[in-house]
C-alpha cells in the first residue's frame, strides 16, 4: 500500500511532516530529547501509524532545528518553553485537522504533551516511552500534572524501560483514564532482547496497533 506522506514549512514554525490518512484520526508527535524526526525509530512508526490509519503530523522544537543547522548537539530548553511551543504547533495545524486530534511523542515529546494537555486540555493523549522518572532515579517522579489530565491517555510502554518498568509503574496511582499498553521485553526504543524471539520491528508495530485502536474507540465512542 502507497503511503500518503507531504512536507511542508507551516509558517514560522518550522517543518511539518504529515503521512498517512486520517481513517482513525491525526496524532501531533513530538520527539525524545536526543533524536528529531528522522530517528529510525520514529520513521518506522509514523510508517507503522499510517498502515493503520492514524495520520501524523510530526514536528520538531526548535533547539532540534537549530542542532541541524549548526550540526553540533544542545539541550533542549526548559520543559515549560518546550509546552509553550507545542501549543503554538498544535494552534498552527488547526487548519489541517479533519476531526480529533491527539497529541503525543516519544519520551521527552510525550511528556510535553500530557503537560499541555493538563494545562489546556486535549482529545487523546499517545505516549510512546514515558519518562515516569530518569534512569535510576525512581523516586524522581514526573507525575505531579496527570490527576489534571481528563482525556484519553494510552501509555505505550516496554516492560524494561529504565524511564519506568511494570514492576516500577504497577506502584503508580494514575487517573481512571489512563490506559497502559505493555511491550514485553522491550526498553526505553523498544527493542527487545533477541532471546525474547521478538524484534524492535514487532514491537513497533505492537505499539501502533494500540495506538490505532485507542483512537478509533474514542472516535467512535467506544470507550
Amino acid at each position: 500500500m502507497s503511503e500518503f506522506r507531504k512536507s511542508f514549512h507551516l509558517d514560522a514554525l518550522g517543518p511539518l511532516d504529515v503521512t498517512g490518512e486520517a481513517r482513525h484520526g491525526q496524532l501531533l508527535l513530538a520527539h525524545g530529547a536526543g533524536a528529531g524526526q528522522d530517528a529510525m525509530f520514529m520513521q518506522r512508526l509514523r510508517a507503522a501509524l499510517a498502515e493503520r490509519g492514524v495520520q501524523t503530523l510530526a514536528f520538531e522544537f526548535a533547539y532540534m532545528q537549530r542542532m541541524r543547522e549548526e550540526g553540533r548537539r544542545r539541550p533542549p530548553p526548559r520543559v515549560e518553553r518546550l509546552v509553550d511551543e507545542y501549543a503554538a504547533w498544535r494552534d498552527g495545524v488547526r487548519h489541517l485537522a479533519s476531526g480529533p486530534l491527539w497529541l503525543g511523542g516519544k519520551s521527552m515529546g510525550g511528556r510535553v504533551a500530557s503537560l499541555l494537555a493538563a494545562r489546556d486540555g486535549a482529545d487523546g493523549l499517545a505516549l510512546c516511552g514515558y519518562p515516569f522518572h530518569p534512569p535510576r532515579k525512581p523516586e524522581s517522579l514526573r507525575l505531579d500534572h496527570w490527576p489534571s489530565l481528563a482525556c484519553p491517555t494510552l501509555v505505550v510502554q516496554g516492560t524494561r524501560d529504565p524511564f519506568g518498568t511494570r514492576e516500577e509503574v504497577a506502584q503508580y496511582a494514575l487517573p481512571a483514564g489512563v490506559e497502559l499498553h505493555w511491550l514485553e521485553d522491550g526498553e526505553h526504543d523498544w527493542k527487545p532482547r533477541r532471546a525474547s524471539g521478538r524484534d524492535q520491528a514487532a514491537l513497533i508495530a505492537e505499539g501502533a496497533t494500540a495506538i490505532a485502536e485507542a483512537m478509533a474507540r474514542d472516535a467512535s465512542g467506544d470507550r
